[in-house]
């Protein structure tokens, strides 16, 4: 079965679903990344304290506490669960995207790598790996990159008339 370009000859009801779909998982995406940016101020201190507390800051404007093991471990699970979910969804839709096979395998794959990294890092974090947290930094900007590349390419293929694809 030839899946690159098959997007292109989607009937019209099943754009629409794949459409709808992919913008609201898009605003839930980006609506968790505006509360990483509330909680955790999208920095490696930031990071950090938000998994390690700041008790010992006594210029903290806002006093926060080490996570217990049970909130890392449901933080984790949660994420990684729905997260792969979500990434195998857009992987799915965007191996019918007419596209170079090495941008779109990168575009599949990348993803995964980035939820271990990113969740498992902030478990080792926890764990007292302070370093881990530019691994989350990293690996969460290139995961938000890929989910942002792979909508967008989506979105201009889904509705992108049969006569335009060559």
């Amino acid at each position: 079965m030839q899946l690159n370009g098959l997007i292109y000859t989607l009937p019209k009801e099943l754009k629409l679903l794949i459409g709808a779909f992919v913008i609201v998982l898009s605003i839930g995406f980006y609506t968790g990344l505006l509360f990483v940016g509330e909680t955790s101020t999208a920095n490696p201190h930031g990071i950090e304290e938000q998994y390690l507390g700041n008790e010992a800051d006594e210029d903290a404007q806002v006093m926060k506490f080490k996570k217990s093991e049970q909130e890392m471990l449901t933080l984790v699970h949660n994420h990684i669960l729905s997260m792969s979910i979500i990434f195998f969804l857009v992987g799915l839709i965007l191996s019918t995207t007419k596209l170079q096979k090495k941008l779109k395998l990168f575009l599949i794959v990348e993803p995964f790598i980035s939820v271990i990294l990113t969740f498992g890092g902030l478990y080792l974090l926890w764990s007292g790996l302070l370093w881990m947290k530019y691994i989350v930094m990293i690996s969460g900007i290139l995961m938000t990159l890929t989910f942002t590349a792979s909508v967008i390419i989506i979105g201009f293929q889904l509705f992108q008339h049969k006569t335009k694809q060559a």
